[in-house]
């Protein structure tokens, strides 16, 4: 189950078919649908989640931290709507594309996706245009 939980912003309704798209994912990385849940949350809160469990001192757009177990997928996955914001205005795309990118990327951290080399990193950025183009095929 994939639930959407708001720290630190006004709260915003998060469309049904994102949840869907979000399992869809999973179910197309032949994984399971665990316990998921979404925190969005403002750059401050993030920032104080990086500092505190992964000794990090810098903003980001999203931090998952993975209760993964065998096929199925769980996990807690944080994400800074300013952050999102800011780096949509920087890559000149909108949003909601970036909103997207960014659910997606927290998805395929926990389906075993990695980013920190550049191999993974490209990877991980090929996985996320597969799925955001998959993203067509659900309503807004």
């Amino acid at each position: 189950m994939i639930n959407y939980f708001f720290e630190n912003i006004d709260t915003r309704n998060i469309h049904p078919d994102i949840t869907a798209w979000l399992e869809n994912l999973i179910i197309t990385e032949d994984k399971k649908p665990g316990d998921i849940s979404y925190i969005f949350c403002d750059d401050d809160y993030l920032l104080k989640v990086n500092q505190d469990y992964l000794d990090h001192d810098y903003y980001t757009d999203v931090i998952t931290f993975d209760y993964v177990k065998g096929k199925t997928i769980s996990g807690d996955i944080f994400v800074s709507l300013p952050r999102i914001l800011e780096n949509a205005d920087l890559l000149s795309q909108d949003f909601e594309r970036e909103f997207r990118r960014v659910l997606a990327h927290g998805v395929l951290h926990l389906c075993g996706y990695k980013d920190k080399s550049e191999a993974d990193a490209r990877e991980m950025r090929e996985k996320e245009e597969f799925y955001l183009a998959k993203f067509s095929d659900f309503q807004m």
